[in-house]
């Protein structure tokens, strides 16, 4: 069986910025696809709405056929059965985000 290696790379992505773009640019390689999913959170006050936030990633990513751009709300393993991934993609800043996760 030929299963397509899918990573989600999930977040709120409020707002978008280089480091971001980072880390879906370096594990575009390691999947045939990256889903960039941005998390609609009503408990958050964001500084731009889910579809604004959608919108910019879809501009930025435009080029990259290997990349897509949804948005999501509840669990993140509830998006991945959903959609087929297998594979969660995260940044880390500092060891304090390492021991978060």
């Amino acid at each position: 069986m030929n299963e397509r290696r899918i990573a989600v790379y999930a977040g709120s992505f409020d707002p978008i910025h280089n480091g971001h773009m980072d880390i879906v640019r370096r594990c575009r390689p390691i999947f045939d696809e990256v889903v960039v999913a941005v998390l609609n959170n009503e408990a958050k006050k964001a500084t731009f709405s889910v579809e604004e936030r959608v919108a910019m990633l879809e501009e930025l990513l435009a080029d990259l056929d290997d990349c897509r751009v949804e948005s999501f709300s509840g669990l993140l393993v509830h998006f991945m059965d959903r959609i087929g991934a297998r594979t969660i993609v995260r940044g880390l800043r500092a060891v304090s985000d390492f021991e978060y996760e």
